[in-house]
């Protein structure tokens, strides 16, 4: 028989069951596709660009309002519209003079001025799939506007992939996380992970058990009965295990084994993952400033009782996700994003009855998060070092629809920033007069990809490369400088 080139025979002997079993099952084979390993090629020096006169952030949570939230109904509110456009609600006065939003965000009201808005975001995507794509990786799907209605690979690589791809050799325990699920239309949405530079670049991924309103993270977990001191001595039989198993020669496969196999062990043996994850830390009052939610209810009231936010999958949650985000940040973690809904139909995509959805189900404990996440930040002294961006992959119609609903509207939308050094009370861009298109200044996803990217102190013109190395520009946007002091 032919006998195996080295890598096929190292890959052989380590697939075998027993180098699962020395782990107690808490790793897997697929454990690069659960986190980013940061070990990986010499990468030369990162350049720099001086972000204003404030420091670099050293941390960002972007908080995705998956569906896409009605920005007449929120932080663009067109009062003198008419009525067919300016909707329901009323505008109330902020914190910051001369901004108004929406009655339904009382408590985001009174943090205004520690906010900055972007009335003049605009794309060209219609769908959920292609417009969530560009929002955050900040270019657009190279398959162009639609849906996906079978699995494909991820392209260009998500904001936290590229950041973990910088900071590879910086040797940071968890550079990007994201939580609390993958979110999904017909299949999973292809913009969460690592893309073209590889799946060692996806987030370490935290999943929610919404019956026990507790986190975990992914495989991450050890066993019932099973201690770190005990994955340690397994870690060092494995280690021994593989020496007598492999060749003189390290290969590439086994290279990317070892390299796996010492951040699953890390990350296993890791107590500050552990108590970020464990919310049972914080007080009864910090958990409810930031909200729990009622369970999904069986029926909701969007196009014949299929759809509705109502019937969003951990819902219950939502608020909780932002202080686990908060924590996360706490724990060192640079970069996190927050997935408010998972399903598509059931989250912010209004098209039936976007009036009572924003304000019985929507609006309320958004506003209650946002606003702790933001205060709570500040109490912490943290806001100044952390970048919060809160959006959707778009906005809704001006015009609303027969079912007194607001479709999706690409053309023009709002995005919330706070902290990280940002002007508090401020606005960049301008809608025009029916909340249509840009009127001033117009922003465009690739533009807020070079802004966070800035922020961290990383000029947007920075090359990365994919695994073939082929070269691709970090952002071709231009950062948004005068929102910054």
């Amino acid at each position: 028989m032919r006998d195996r080139p080295a890598d096929i025979q190292f890959e052989h002997r380590l697939n075998r069951r027993s180098a699962l079993q020395f782990t107690g099952g808490a790793v897997g084979l697929n454990l690069a596709g659960l986190w980013h390993a940061q070990a990986g090629l010499a990468q030369s020096g990162i350049p720099l660009s001086k972000p204003a006169s404030a420091s670099p952030i050293k941390s960002c949570i972007v908080v995705f309002y998956y569906g896409g939230p009605s920005h007449l109904d929120t932080y663009d509110m067109k009062p003198n519209a008419p009525s067919d456009i300016r909707g329901e609600f009323r505008q109330i006065a902020t914190s910051a003079p001369g901004i108004f939003v929406s009655e339904h965000l009382p408590k985001m009201s009174r943090v205004m001025d520690k906010v900055a808005l972007i009335r003049s975001m605009h794309h060209n995507n219609r769908l959920h799939d292609s417009a969530s794509t560009e929002a955050l990786t900040g270019r657009p799907s190279p398959n162009g506007d639609r849906e996906e209605f079978a699995p494909i690979n991820q392209f260009y690589p998500c904001f936290g992939a590229c950041l973990s791809y910088l900071w590879q050799n910086k040797r940071i325990e968890i550079p990007h996380a994201a939580l609390p699920f993958v979110f999904h239309n017909v299949v999973d949405t292809p913009c969460q992970g690592g893309g073209f530079l590889g799946t060692k670049f996806d987030p370490l991924q935290i999943s929610v058990d919404v019956e026990t309103k507790t986190y975990r993270a992914g495989a991450l977990t050890l066993p019932a009965g099973h201690t770190s001191s005990l994955i340690s001595d397994r870690r060092r039989l494995l280690d021994t295990l593989e020496l007598a198993a492999s060749s003189s020669t390290p290969t590439p496969v086994g290279e990317q084994w070892r390299m796996f196999c010492d951040k699953a062990f890390q990350l296993l043996g890791s107590e500050t993952l552990r108590r970020a994850l464990d919310l049972s830390h914080e007080t009864a009052q910090m958990r409810d400033r930031y909200g729990f939610g009622p369970s999904p209810s069986s029926v909701g009231e969007g196009g014949g009782g299929g759809n509705g936010s109502e019937m969003g999958y951990g819902r219950q949650m939502r608020g909780q996700n932002l202080l686990l985000a908060r924590r996360m940040v706490e724990a060192g973690v640079p970069f996190v994003n927050v997935y408010d809904f998972r399903q598509q139909g059931q989250n912010w995509d209004s098209h039936f009855k976007n009036f009572n959805q924003h304000k019985s189900h929507l609006l309320p404990l958004a506003d209650q998060s946002l606003s702790a996440l933001i205060e709570d930040l500040e109490d912490r002294r943290l806001l100044d070092s952390t970048l919060v961006v809160a959006m959707g992959e778009f906005g809704r119609t001006p015009k609303i629809n027969a079912d007194g609903g607001r479709d999706h509207w690409p053309d023009c939308y709002t995005v919330l920033l706070a902290g990280g050094g940002i002007k508090g009370g401020s606005v960049f861009g301008a809608s025009d007069s029916m909340g249509a298109f840009p009127a001033s200044d117009p922003v465009t996803p690739s533009d807020l990809a070079a802004t966070i990217f800035w922020r961290f102190g990383i000029d947007p013109a920075t090359e990365i490369q994919d695994m073939t190395g082929r070269p691709s520009r970090l952002s071709d946007g231009q950062p948004i400088t005068s929102l910054f002091a």
